[in-house]
């Protein structure tokens, strides 16, 4: 079969790589993936082409890179009925795509102007920041919870009229993405972890505690607070732990709650996060230092001085007097 025009150089490529002893086929079956989702329709002859490219790939790469491309395909809504069956993925219904990520539901007309906070309320709501041991609270509530429970909170969160983190500056935010996204690849937890600590200014304990959550609503939080795409943050679900990247219920749980989870939400349980460990610290040297300014003042006050009157005959005498 010649060359598809859609993906140029896939026989050539593939030819070089049994040439020179490389298996380059897992990686040109994610990059063939990646690039036929960038686009939400297709024609005939593009849908003809990427079916007969993936096909001959599917079989014949690690149970890896097809769990990874099973997860990407099986949240894009017009993903080929044949690649579907290949990867055994089914449809919500007959004849129907597997619906996308719907949107947030917007509100009643009348709602919004019922709570419209006045200019004076907002400007109070937004110095009320969470003391340590609230954003503690916040956050040992939010880890603990379930999945249903996570998501009320998040959505709770977004009319709290708690102060919410400051957002991470653009610049520094989009070099923290390009880095997550290569150690995401690359499988880099440890390094994942790190950067995402340094980028959101979280210590190393929270950090790994948001990387590391089975529910995945930490991670998205913190994606969120960077504003990271869509399209990135399922890159980073299926790569970074492909364990749980593989699962097709994974993936789309948490891109629907992505989609759907706000800015403020984000920031605020930043901000908790980040009040947290005052919290921790304050506990963990409060008694400490509540002890050592007790005995510091009874010593202080243990210490008496004489006292001398105006007029007393213990005053400072003149030795040229003699008297």
């Amino acid at each position: 079969m010649s060359a598809a025009p859609l993906f140029p150089g896939f026989d050539g490529l593939m030819t070089l790589s049994r040439r020179e002893g490389v298996d380059i086929r897992p990686t040109l079956l994610r990059v063939l993936t990646d690039l036929y989702v960038q686009a939400s329709a297709h024609s005939a002859d593009e849908e003809r082409q990427f079916v007969e490219l993936t096909s001959r790939l599917i079989d014949e790469v690690d149970d890896a890179t097809r769990a990874a491309v099973r997860a990407r395909l099986a949240i894009y809504p017009a993903t080929p009925a044949r690649i579907m069956d290949k990867l055994g993925l089914r449809r919500v219904g007959p004849d129907q795509p597997m619906p996308a990520a719907a949107p947030a539901p917007a509100p009643a007309p009348s709602a919004p102007q019922a709570k419209i906070p006045t200019e004076a309320e907002q400007r109070m709501a937004a110095s009320l920041a969470m003391r340590p041991n609230d954003a503690a609270e916040l956050s040992d509530m939010f880890f603990a919870a379930g999945a249903k429970e996570r998501v009320q909170i998040l959505h709770n969160l977004q009319q709290t009229p708690l102060k919410a983190a400051a957002r991470i500056p653009a610049a520094r935010a989009a070099r923290a993405i390009h880095i997550l996204e290569m150690a995401a690849f690359a499988e880099d937890v440890d390094n994942f972890t790190r950067e995402l600590g340094e980028a959101l200014i979280l210590p190393s304990r929270i950090a790994a505690e948001v990387v590391n959550d089975p529910g995945g609503e930490p991670l998205a939080c913190a994606m969120r607070a960077l504003e990271v795409s869509s399209a990135a943050f399922q890159r980073i679900l299926m790569f970074l732990n492909p364990e749980a990247g593989s699962s097709v219920n994974y993936v789309y749980r948490l891109s629907r709650l992505y989609d759907r989870l706000s800015e403020r939400s984000a920031l605020v349980m930043l901000a908790a996060w980040r009040g947290s460990t005052m919290a921790v610290a304050r506990a963990k040297y409060r008694s400490q230092l509540y002890d050592d300014e007790r005995h510091r003042v009874r010593a202080t006050s243990s210490q008496t001085r004489p006292v001398v009157l105006p007029g007393s005959a213990s005053g400072i005498r003149n030795q040229k007097s003699g008297s």
